[in-house]
């Protein structure tokens, strides 16, 4: 008797999970069989390449997903407004500045370009006709191996790709939410962010004011950063994080992400316009 209810429902909730797959523009790779798969990947203009550290820290207040959280957050986006596949996500990476805290990492930078050179290759032999590598890292850290990628990828195969980071999605209107006099890092904007994406995670009590101690550097040139436990560094951090948290709010939280997501949205539209090779 039970079992002869239960399939009838099962068969309703599988309908409507295909239902509102079909309602959204885009699609998630994962969830596809493989004859639909091939049929999107010939179809899509854009496949999605997300990464985010499913575990790197963030000061003692927030939990070590933050970016992989943004990074859902985003992709969910895109997924949501236009017609893209979102291959399954990259969640380990080359993290240095953050190496000597609890989390997970590719230490290897060769280690990590070559694995998101494979996935990438992957799909381009699958018939990827544009690649979008999103990187919830900065541009001159986990941007660095992704965009030696993305220019192989282009010389290789001839197909197009596109590096988006997380500063690329910043402007004005993002500094201008902001009281703080410096962040950089689990601070007032991204702890924002969290408040709003998952508060429960997020422990306000443990959020401290922390500006760091290093000297302002007024000089050209790329000098990378170290967040370091070493007491002897002159980049030590007691907390592992670059800002003022405390100042933070659920809605200033949502402006940001309403700015992320309008200028990760403008690039997709844009480079979907891309020219590709002819076969």
């Amino acid at each position: 008797m039970t079992q002869r209810f239960l399939l009838p429902g099962i068969a309703v909730l599988c309908l409507l999970a295909a239902n509102a797959r079909a309602q959204t523009p885009g699609a998630y790779l994962g969830e596809l069989s493989w004859p639909e798969a091939a049929e999107q990947l010939e179809a899509t203009p854009l496949v999605i390449i997300p990464f985010g550290a499913g575990a790197k820290e963030h000061g003692p207040h927030l939990p070590m997903n933050a970016d992989q959280k943004v990074m859902e957050y985003l992709c969910q986006q895109a997924v949501d407004s236009l017609h893209v596949l979102v291959a399954p996500p990259i969640l380990h990476g080359w993290f240095p500045a953050f190496r000597d805290y609890p989390g997970t990492e590719v230490a290897d930078p060769d280690v990590f370009q070559s694995y998101v050179l494979a996935v990438a290759q992957s799909l381009v032999r699958q018939g990827a006709k544009r690649i979008v590598f999103l990187n919830t890292g900065i541009t001159r850290a986990t941007g660095l191996p992704i965009s030696i990628v993305a220019r192989e990828i282009r010389t290789q195969t001839g197909t197009p790709t596109l590096v988006v980071s997380w500063d690329d999605l910043e402007t004005d209107e993002v500094e201008a939410l902001q009281s703080q006099r410096a962040g950089g890092h689990a601070d007032e904007l991204e702890t924002s962010i969290h408040l709003y994406l998952q508060p429960d995670l997020v422990r306000m009590d443990r959020a401290v004011t922390d500006y760091g101690e290093g000297a302002t550097k007024d000089y050209p040139g790329y000098q990378p950063g170290l967040f370091s436990r070493d007491r002897n560094d002159p980049e030590f951090s007691e907390t592992g994080l670059f800002g003022d948290p405390t100042l933070a709010t659920a809605e200033k939280g949502k402006q940001v992400l309403d700015i992320l997501t309008r200028q990760w949205l403008k690039a997709l539209r844009g480079f979907s316009e891309t020219p590709v090779p002819t076969p």
